[in-house]
């Protein structure tokens, strides 16, 4: 929608209400004719899961949505708006509940939902993990597919992110521009998603023959001023690094803030990349060089194999890889 919105010279909101036919906004016809031409052109919608998958049993229905959390963070949003955007054509209805995580609350939800009629049920955690489900999930009378989230014995279909591949992609992509001192600041070191980027940035090192040193891996906490502190100790160092990679943008945003309070230029004196490509990372100066999280494929995803169904669901856990996204606060490194 964000090319369509440049192509058309509109906002990507009024791509979304020309695209889903929303007539009680006014949108001139002009406008509107010059959205849809565009959609058109650049094939809007036809690379997606919409044109694979097999949702003619699902037409007319309705998929339940049950998730954690639905407003501390954009990815479930995004993989709600990829699991609707893959199931449009065919006028299914997602439900979505929001539970808090609490197995009463999911016990409630799946039981409403199955009431309303829901033909499967997509169940998503709002940061990746390993999950135990409640034993009401056994025996359900429709599919079921994990969004962000596996269970141990991969009894369900279950999609999450390829962090290992995109820590691997982020520090690859600084170690291509000739920088070989490279920091990380990672995230909380609980959470999978810290640990599986740590593993991608360490892979990248080991394949490009460079040494790992503790030293250059300090640990925020996806905040901003996690990442303006930790900046500063890399920068104390007597061997700052040329380039760091943060584990997200909002770490990256305040990696600049201590970079620039250092009196240094991005990317002329230090490049840096983050992950997740928050829409801060396209206000930031320069812009950030970032990874795109996969949450609307993976919704997608999630859409396609309800309507497999059990005949011919994916078992086991299946990755989706990041997207990298370059803009301008990586530079080669000068000597």
């Amino acid at each position: 929608m964000m090319d369509v919105a440049k192509a058309a010279g509109c906002s990507q909101a009024t791509v979304s209400v020309v695209l889903n036919n929303v007539m009680d906004i006014k949108i001139s016809p002009d406008l509107r004719a010059r959205v849809l031409d565009v959609a058109r052109t650049l094939g809007y919608g036809l690379a997606s899961p919409i044109r694979r998958a097999g949702l003619e049993d699902l037409r007319e229905g309705c998929i339940g949505f049950i998730v954690d959390q639905l407003a501390t963070t954009p990815e479930a949003v995004n993989a709600i708006e990829g699991a609707r955007h893959a199931s449009w054509e065919k006028d299914v209805t997602i439900l979505v509940a929001q539970t808090q995580g609490r197995a009463e609350h999911e016990r409630k939800a799946l039981a409403r939902l199955l009431q309303a009629g829901a033909q499967g049920i997509v169940y998503m955690s709002v940061f990746t993990r390993r999950v135990s489900l409640d034993p009401v999930f056994d025996d359900l009378p429709v599919p079921l597919v994990l969004l962000n989230c596996y269970t141990s014995d991969n009894r369900f279909p279950a999609v999450v992110p390829d962090e290992v591949t995109g820590g691997r992609m982020a520090t690859a992509s600084l170690i291509r521009k000739g920088h070989r001192r490279i920091g990380t600041i990672v995230g909380e070191s609980f959470m999978e998603a810290a640990q599986d980027r740590l593993t991608g940035y360490r892979e990248a090192l080991a394949e490009a023959g460079l040494a790992y040193d503790d030293r250059l891996v300090v640990e925020g906490n996806w905040t901003p001023t996690s990442g303006y502190e930790a900046t500063q100790k890399l920068l104390s160092l007597r061997e700052p690094p040329s380039a760091i990679f943060c584990q997200n943008d909002k770490m990256a945003m305040g990696c600049f803030g201590a970079i620039s309070e250092a009196g240094l230029r991005i990317p002329g004196d230090i490049s840096v990349v983050g992950y997740d490509d928050d829409e801060l990372s396209r206000h930031l100066r320069p812009q950030l060089t970032t990874l795109e999280l996969p949450h609307r494929p993976m919704g997608a995803w999630a859409i396609e194999q309800l309507a497999r169904k059990a005949r011919s669901m994916h078992r086991g856990t299946h990755k989706v890889g990041c997207t990298f996204v370059a803009r301008g606060s990586v530079g080669r490194k000068s000597h």
